[in-house]
């Protein structure tokens, strides 16, 4: 189960990110966070931008709605998303996940 937390600017939620995978997807839950496999490396911050473009594009969000609140330098990040509800990131987490 996500644990997803409102704050006053949107919603936040942990992500679990695996850098150097062979294509970008979302591959459910894990340890309640949302497993994320990215193409990029985890170097430079080069998976952190991929990350938040890849969910940006999974949530239909821009870019700027999206930050990584901790975790930088670590495979589990908190995410910001703001401007959305729990409902509507649950809704839309839903029929990704279902897929």
């Amino acid at each position: 189960m996500l644990t997803i937390r409102e704050t006053s600017a949107g919603v936040q939620f942990a992500v679990r990110v695996v850098p150097g995978a062979s294509k970008n997807e979302a591959a459910g839950i894990q340890d309640d966070a949302l497993k994320v496999r990215l193409t990029a490396p985890a170097v430079e911050g080069k998976a952190n931008r991929a990350c938040i473009e890849f969910l940006a594009g999974l949530f239909g969000v821009r870019r700027s709605a999206l930050s990584i609140a901790s975790g930088e330098k670590s495979r589990r990040k908190t995410v910001t998303v703001e401007g959305m509800t729990r409902v509507e990131l649950e809704e839309r987490l839903k029929g990704l996940l279902e897929a």
